[in-house]
């Protein structure tokens, strides 16, 4: 897309002016909790040295240290430019950092965040001064498990499927300069039935400004070509504006002169804004979107008014080297071409929020993505108030990458571990599901994946039968007994929880699989390990056969990408090596079974 710049960490709201923090950085643990006190914010101690966005487990930290430790703390020096400085705001953004990043600017206290995988910011411009400045960053993280963690282990050892902790900086730290009157953000929603593009602009503005006269302008384009221009006066911090994206000329365009995004075609327009003050221009900002729909219509998902089957793939974004933190943004760019060559055409982002520049990716290749929070592991009145408040702030973030058409908020009742039986905690995932709704009426929401389901647009089942005939005998004699609970679906677990029914929705199965090769002693797959090539392609062929076969269900998910750690079953190890021939794989995937065009 012409916003795109190599790095930049927001993708989808680009302007020039900008440098990224990562790089070496000053690096001191803090066990006693003495910082503070000390104030390492004015003198930082003789310290060791660390490569941000990596935490200090990973051994691209240049750290490597796999041990708990609950404070720590960064420090580095900035630039700041003195035109730049008396024309714009300083704006310090952490695209991600576990668990609760305090900032000081110049021995400045400039604030604190809670949540490890949301985009925050700082306004520093009072606090630093033309030349150097120095930045101090103190993170604080635990096992609580009261906290939103993911795959995040919350004892002194791997267990299960539950990783290395992840703690402290572990996405991109960049500064931004921003005019004083500018586009804050822009919701971007597609109305393809309609031809039209809803916008929703927040400003940052001086209350005196709107005495002035204030216009944003939206320009959309596809591929050079000129589709519409819209000039808006502002009076508000908040205004919403309908702009027609039909293209009228004989363009080759479909829908009535709109390019719909797909996976087959993952068509995007470019979108730019201006904003002006009195007729001179203030910011300017470039963006994209695309003109796609995703419902529900009964038993079917439509995406662009018709049925899609989903060939997902279960991926958790880890690293050997760098665990959580993609090395690079080639990297990203590799496991979504190799997702593709596998014969998938989307994939379940699992107990994490990916980096953006994922997703972008994801718009730009036509990968479908379930975008999925990370799990607190007990339930509190703490434990909501984290999970909601990051929630929000995530779904706003990501709204307006196409590629995301599912928001999973919970899975496995994991941090609601008593939600089949306990009103409160059914109460809660309502409560979500809602939440989630009232700021996206459009997507699918999935509030418990796997089971116990309470209120869900998609009902999701997640099985690790090995035998494919044993699994599709099951899913076809009991399918009414198994969607109303009468039975367990897969030996120990509900469809529904208590008190909820199914009421015809789609049915994915959207976790199955799992299969590892019995070469690792130490590590661990899903059910009995393969000892051939052969073994494991026979097995994988049975299993995603026979979900294929079933005439009810709508797609699958199968568990996935790489290894992580112990955990073995991935179609790649954890270098990303294919297993087996990813051409048999694909095949496998793409073949036509019974009613689905798979």
């Amino acid at each position: 897309m012409k916003c795109y710049k190599k790095d930049y960490p927001r993708p989808q709201f680009v302007r020039e002016n900008w440098e990224n923090l990562n790089g070496e950085w000053n690096f001191s643990f803090d066990d006693k909790n003495c910082g503070e006190k000390e104030k390492w914010y004015i003198s930082f101690p003789e310290a060791l040295k660390i490569q941000v966005p990596f935490t200090y487990e990973t051994k691209l930290s240049g750290i490597q240290d796999e041990t708990c430790h609950n404070q720590i703390w960064y420090q580095r020096n900035i630039t700041v430019n003195q035109r730049e400085l008396n024309e714009h705001r300083l704006m310090l953004h952490f695209e991600g950092s576990d668990f609760c990043t305090k900032v000081w600017v110049n021995g400045q206290y400039a604030g604190e965040h809670k949540g490890g995988y949301s985009r925050f910011s700082f306004d520093i411009t009072n606090m630093v001064k033309v030349g150097e400045n120095s930045l101090t960053v103190k993170v604080e993280d635990s096992f609580n498990t009261q906290q939103p963690r993911g795959k995040q282990r919350w004892v002194n050892e791997n267990f299960g499927c539950w990783y290395v902790q992840t703690t402290g900086i572990w996405k991109t730290v960049w500064t931004e300069y921003v005019p004083e009157t500018s586009l804050e953000s822009a919701k971007m929603t597609p109305v393809l039935s309609k031809g039209v593009l809803e916008l929703e602009y927040q400003i940052n503005a001086a209350e005196c400004t709107y005495k002035k006269k204030v216009e944003v302008t939206a320009e959309v384009s596809f591929k050079d070509i000129l589709i519409n221009q819209t000039v808006t006066r502002i009076e508000s911090d908040s205004v919403k504006v309908t702009l027609d994206v039909v293209h009228r000329g004989d363009c080759g365009f479909e829908w009535g002169g709109i390019r719909p995004w797909s996976p087959e075609s993952p068509e995007l327009y470019d979108i730019t804004f201006k904003v002006a003050v009195d007729g001179k221009v203030t910011d300017i900002i470039t963006s994209y979107f695309a003109m796609r729909e995703i419902r529900i219509d009964g038993p079917n998902i439509l995406l662009n008014g018709r049925p899609i089957y989903q060939r997902l793939i279960l991926d958790q974004g880890y690293w050997k080297d760098s665990h959580l933190t993609p090395p690079s943004e080639e990297a990203l760019i590799e496991d979504i071409d190799k997702i593709h060559a596998l014969g998938y055409n989307g994939l379940r982002k699992h107990q994490k929020i990916e980096d953006e520049r994922f997703l972008y990716w994801c718009d730009v290749k036509g990968m479908l993505v379930w975008s999925e929070m990370a799990a607190a592991y007990e339930y509190s009145d703490n434990a909501v108030e984290e999970f909601t408040q990051e929630w929000i702030k995530i779904v706003r973030q990501n709204y307006n990458h196409p590629c995301i058409i599912t928001w999973t908020p919970v899975n496995e009742s994991w941090g609601v571990s008593q939600v089949e039986t306990v009103r409160t905690e059914q109460h809660f995932t309502e409560m979500i599901y809602h939440l989630t709704k009232s700021m996206d009426p459009y997507r699918p929401v999935i509030v418990n994946d796997g089971w116990e389901h309470t209120v869900s647009d998609i009902i999701t089942l997640h099985d690790y039968e090995e035998n494919g005939d044993i699994f599709y005998k099951r899913y076809v004699e009991y399918q009414k007994e198994i969607l109303n609970s009468d039975v367990y679906h897969n030996g120990f677990k509900s469809a529904m929880a208590n008190g909820y029914t199914y009421h015809g929705q789609p049915v994915i199965i959207s976790e199955y699989g799992g299969i590892a090769f019995n070469n690792d002693d130490s590590g661990w797959g899903y059910g009995n390990k393969v000892n051939t090539k052969e073994e494991f392609i026979k097995r994988f062929d049975d299993i995603t056969t026979a979900v294929k076969k079933l005439p009810y269900c709508c797609g699958f998910c199968y568990t996935q990408v790489t290894d992580v750690q112990q955990e073995i079953n991935g179609l790649m190890d954890i270098d990303r090596n294919f297993k087996v021939d990813p051409k048999v794989i694909r095949e496998i995937n793409e073949r036509r079974v019974g009613y689905w065009r798979a």
